[in-house]
């Protein structure tokens, strides 16, 4: 049996796992899967290792990685719902975008966004990629540890992008001793960013947080927009904790989807 037929016939016995009504026993598997006993027990092995599968009783259902796969995306929605009022406040308070962000390996994921009242500098960053380290967003993930950090040569937007690693380490050497990431026409020539992190219920920056806008409106306020930030940040953690605090209380109790987010899958700025 090649590899490529051990993956098809593995992806099938999980399939019969996973879309059964019950657990399935294993003798169930071998007659609905048609193959021999001796592959079935090798193939189900290979899948428990794995965490695909796991036993319930005398049968098997989906293992651990599927909840961990909906945990990681049930987290962010809940994250989007509490933070979005937040993100309101402060594009009320700048007129300019405001981004929600997570990592996702070495990307960096747009979840929300709230756009700018002005013509000039609004900007839709759905589907848009952005390398993290012209990203104020993505320098506070890098800064914190919560994305992976780019390897090899780093791209060059414009004559300000930060281009060696050494430049990138002191830039953000400087985002943790200040508490916010800037960005300084490095990603386009004329457009600035400022973000903080936000930090999950464990205490560990799970997103960030960020408005972009033009230099000509937000360069002489870098300071002030931080502020603003950081009152939103420190918001969304507070709401975090309640409403994990609510939910363990009541554990029954449905979510609140009172604040509606636009959680896509893009880069961000």
């Amino acid at each position: 049996m090649t590899g490529t037929q051990s993956v098809d016939r593995a992806a099938d016995l999980l399939r019969l796992v996973v879309q059964a009504d019950a657990a399935p026993s294993y003798s169930e598997l071998v007659a609905a899967s048609g193959l021999a006993r001796s592959t079935v027990s090798r193939l189900l092995g290979a899948l428990e290792r794995g965490g695909l599968v796991e036993r319930e009783g005398a049968g098997y259902r989906g293992g651990r990685l599927f909840a961990d796969y909906a945990a990681r995306f049930d987290r962010v929605d809940e994250l989007a719902r509490v933070a979005h009022v937040h993100l309101e406040d402060v594009a009320a308070g700048t007129g300019e975008t405001v981004n929600l962000a997570i990592a996702r390996g070495s990307r960096v994921v747009h979840v929300d966004q709230v756009e700018a009242r002005y013509v000039i500098g609004s900007v839709n960053w759905v589907g848009i990629d952005v390398p993290s380290h012209c990203s104020s967003l993505g320098k506070v993930l890098l800064a914190w540890g919560a994305v992976r950090r780019p390897a090899g040569r780093l791209e060059v937007r414009t004559p300000s992008s930060v281009a060696t690693h050494a430049d990138l380490d002191a830039e953000l050497d400087r985002t943790r001793e200040r508490g916010y990431a800037l960005t300084r026409g490095e990603l386009e020539e004329g457009l600035d960013g400022v973000a903080v992190p936000v930090r999950g219920v464990e205490g560990a920056v799970v997103a960030a947080l960020g408005v972009s806008g033009p230099t000509f409106r937000i360069g002489a306020r870098h300071a002030e927009v931080a502020e603003l930030l950081r009152t939103a940040a420190t918001g969304v953690e507070r709401d975090l904790r309640a409403r994990r605090r609510l939910l363990a209380q009541h554990p029954g109790r449905p979510g609140n989807n009172s604040a509606r987010a636009s959680v896509g899958s893009s880069e961000q700025t």
